[in-house]
């Protein structure tokens, strides 16, 4: 979680800007930050990779995001789902919320497998397809990012004028971001498992990225205490570069033989090994 933290800050690191209500607007502003990170975030000094591919997408005269997307593939290549796990203020967020204390967490529940693909349907239309048709109109920034609903209220608690500016849309994105707390207390992460759709486009890097997770086939004893620790619901043991991996490394710390690690380019075994699949671990 400190690396988390030190990620979060260094993005926002226009302290200033939340106590004046107004954003940064320096030559940073267009470097895209690997994580969801509002442009709007008073504090952000960079601007959020989804944003900007909306904005390219959806303006007046077509270019192609050759920057953006040059980045995020990058990024992806590198560091795979790495970047929700480390990288992202919105994850940390999601983080901080679950540590509340509930009687009842919910890991899984029937259909979960299934939400999880929502965030690629999210990915496609809301930030690719609809932009690309609706000019002007970044469709998932506007109506659904609740990174840019909290940013909005930040910069409100700034600058108390912009509370009177805010009108059905806002009400609409602030019960989205509510929803998204509310849950994150009792389901792990529930923005990045179904519906974010930076977490979508990072995920099949994950296969591929220069990062990954390694198991020792001759270490590992198949107890299922890696599965057990994952809150993604992953298998390392038996998938350990599954798509919604985030490279948290509970897994990791939970293993008792010291069979899972995470390999970095010309370190280790970057593809791996499995073991057979146990009955009371599927």
């Amino acid at each position: 979680m400190a690396v988390q933290g030190a990620a979060a800050l260094v993005q926002n690191a226009n302290f200033k800007g939340f106590f004046a209500g107004k954003i940064y607007e320096g030559n940073l502003k267009s470097v895209c930050v690997p994580g969801l990170n509002c442009y709007s975030c008073p504090g952000a000094v960079g601007s959020c990779p989804i944003g900007s591919l909306q904005n390219a997408l959806s303006a007046n005269k077509f270019k192609f995001p050759y920057y953006v997307l040059g980045l995020l593939i990058f990024f992806g290549a590198l560091l795979g789902r790495l970047v929700c796990g480390f990288l992202c203020p919105f994850g940390l967020l999601q983080d901080l919320l679950h540590k509340i204390p509930f009687p009842k967490k919910i890991k899984s529940f029937k259909g979960d497998k299934l939400l999880r693909k929502l965030k690629y349907a999210v990915l496609i239309v809301t930030v690719i397809i609809l932009p690309l048709f609706v000019k002007l109109t970044p469709v998932f920034c506007k109506y659904l990012c609740p990174s840019g609903t909290a940013s909005g209220l930040l910069l409100a608690l700034g600058d108390n004028t912009l509370f009177k500016l805010f009108g059905s849309r806002f009400a609409w994105k602030a019960c989205v971001l509510g929803m998204i707390v509310l849950l994150s207390v009792v389901i792990y992460r529930p923005f990045c498992k179904y519906l974010c759709p930076l977490g979508a486009f990072y995920a099949p890097f994950n296969k591929v990225a220069a990062v990954r997770i390694a198991v020792d086939a001759d270490k590992c004893v198949s107890c299922g205490k890696c599965a057990d620790a994952c809150n993604m619901c992953v298998n390392p043991s038996q998938t350990p570069n599954h798509t919604e991996c985030i490279r948290c490394g509970d897994c990791i710390h939970a293993c008792p033989t010291k069979a899972l690690r995470c390999t970095w380019p010309g370190v280790g075994n970057a593809a791996g090994s499995t073991v057979p699949r146990t009955p009371d671990h599927p």
